[in-house]
């Protein structure tokens, strides 16, 4: 058997797990994972598919079981999974459900700059943010209200989880505005004023050289 091997990418999973389900060439398991919306789930980039099922076949968690050709169509390899993939699929899948990751999303690097914008620029940008999200909302529970009553709900647990998350930042988005919008943000005045004067107060200063550290 193979020896176990990280995989290295979300990539990878979804190739083992359309694998998993029965033997495929690298066409059909694009048209599998788009079939079940894995673009989404895992945010596939496509380009790389062959080089990652060649990675997953040169360290034995796939094998080929057959190659055609029809007509002058390029010649197509058909892929197993071997008992060490399932074993990998497995054992990943237990760690992404049970190990807390570090995730760094987009939305909490510009939060974390906001300051950069004057208050009232960051409430109109916050508002078409909400916006954005209601409408996201909006559709996905169309789409799961319309799949709910044919599709078993162990197959749209995903969708739920991703209306729960939009739904928690929908809240804290609209509480967050409201706070800019009616005044009550803590230290609002004093930013303003730092856009207002083109610089940070002493006092500011004093506290963002406190923070910095030698490596």
């Amino acid at each position: 058997m193979a020896k176990r091997r990280r995989v290295a990418n979300l990539l990878g999973l979804a190739v083992l797990s359309a694998l998993a389900h029965r033997p495929m060439h690298p066409y059909e398991m694009a048209a599998a994972l788009r079939g079940w919306n894995k673009e989404h789930d895992m945010g596939i980039k496509w380009g790389t598919l062959y080089t990652v099922v060649g990675n997953l076949a040169k360290h034995g968690l796939i094998e080929e079981l057959e190659s055609s050709r029809q007509g002058r169509r390029p010649e197509r390899t058909v892929y197993q999974i071997t008992e060490a993939g399932r074993e990998e699929l497995v054992d990943w899948t237990r760690e992404l459900l049970r190990v807390p990751h570090t995730e760094f999303p987009w939305f909490r690097a510009g939060l974390s700059v906001m300051a950069v914008l004057p208050p009232d620029d960051v409430a109109v940008l916050l508002a078409d943010r909400l916006a954005a999200i209601r409408k996201e909302i909006a559709t996905l529970q169309e789409l799961h209200d319309r799949d709910s009553p044919q599709v078993p709900r162990l197959f749209l647990i995903e969708a739920e989880y991703d209306l729960a998350i939009l739904r928690a930042e929908e809240g804290w988005i609209a509480a967050l505005l409201d706070e800019l919008t009616s005044g009550t943000f803590p230290g609002l005045a004093e930013w303003r004023a730092f856009h207002e004067a083109g610089g940070l107060s002493a006092e500011m200063k004093e506290l963002a050289e406190e923070k910095i550290t030698d490596i």
